[in-house]
């Protein structure tokens, strides 16, 4: 019950205030999937001192608002708190134990298996923050930008499933290989992969023989001087478009590269749960 109720000692309960906040129908969807900790398993560890509910309506204050840490509003608990939450979600993988049983519920909410079997992959490159390391940002002489380039790779609903970030200087096809081979990693099911122009090369090849996977890659027609719809391609950009609608994700402030895909997971976990509590699909126990 502690874990069902917010998994804390105390503050269960805190007024929504925010449009980023969780009412009480996208806090169900999240209450199910998220994992017990160590310390109500019986195995040690010190108990928290704040419901989930609270530390991720915090992170998800942050990431949508592109606040400062040190800027935590006084209705969440201590900056160091809640950032602390973020990096031991990170590091023991709870981020991505949620991040994907909400994918599993939006996909079934979608009417799709709970696995993909096909996927798109694009990345985006966006500028670096003053004070980001001067050695990891790079130059991406395609889009002139200079700063640090997400890869993804998304189902054909524009859900995440493999997020890599580079410095900007990588080219997309170099990328692609250990982007693709987390891919198969994590996802047997998936067989097709759309690509598009920038990731021509050996790589279809190599994908084949290597991975068993299908790349397509979709070319712009040569002729076209205005702005074309890509077979398959649209559907990434519109996920791309709903991260830099998240203000700590339209630049790149994250010291690690490692905090800038937690940052791009935390994003797609609010998209998903709103989708999810739409759908009426929100599980009851």
């Amino acid at each position: 019950m502690v874990h069902r109720a917010g998994n804390a000692a105390d503050g269960t309960r805190r007024e929504r205030v925010y449009s980023s906040d969780l009412n009480g129908r996208q806090w169900r969807v999240v209450r199910k999937p998220i994992p017990v900790p160590a310390w109500l398993r019986g195995r040690g560890g010190r108990p928290e001192g704040y419901c989930h509910q609270i530390m991720i309506d915090a992170v998800l204050y942050l990431v949508n608002n592109g606040i400062k840490w040190t800027e935590m509003p006084v209705g969440f608990p201590p900056w160091k708190a809640v950032y602390r939450f973020f990096r031991r979600w990170q590091a023991s993988g709870f981020l991505d134990v949620l991040h994907d049983a909400l994918r599993e519920l939006a996909r079934k909410a979608a009417g799709k298996k709970a696995r993909p079997t096909a996927a798109i992959v694009d990345s985006q490159s966006v500028k670096a923050s003053w004070h980001v390391a001067a050695e990891s940002p790079g130059f991406d002489g395609g889009k002139k930008v200079t700063g640090r380039k997400r890869h993804l790779v998304v189902d054909t609903l524009g859900l995440l499933l493999v997020v890599c970030v580079t410095t900007a200087g990588l080219q997309d096809r170099d990328v692609a290989v250990p982007l693709l081979t987390r891919l198969r990693r994590g996802f047997a099911t998936v067989r097709k992969v759309w690509a598009d122009g920038g990731y021509t090369g050996s790589l279809v090849d190599w994908a084949a023989a290597t991975l068993g996977l299908d790349v397509e890659i979709v070319r712009r027609p040569d002729e076209a001087k205005e702005f074309v719809l890509l077979k398959r391609g649209w559907i990434v950009e519109r996920t791309l478009a709903w991260l830099v609608n998240s203000r700590r994700l339209a630049r790149d402030y994250e010291y690690l590269p490692a905090a800038h895909e937690a940052m791009v997971k935390w994003a797609m976990v609010r998209i998903m749960i709103r989708r999810v509590a739409r759908a009426g699909t929100a599980p009851t126990a």
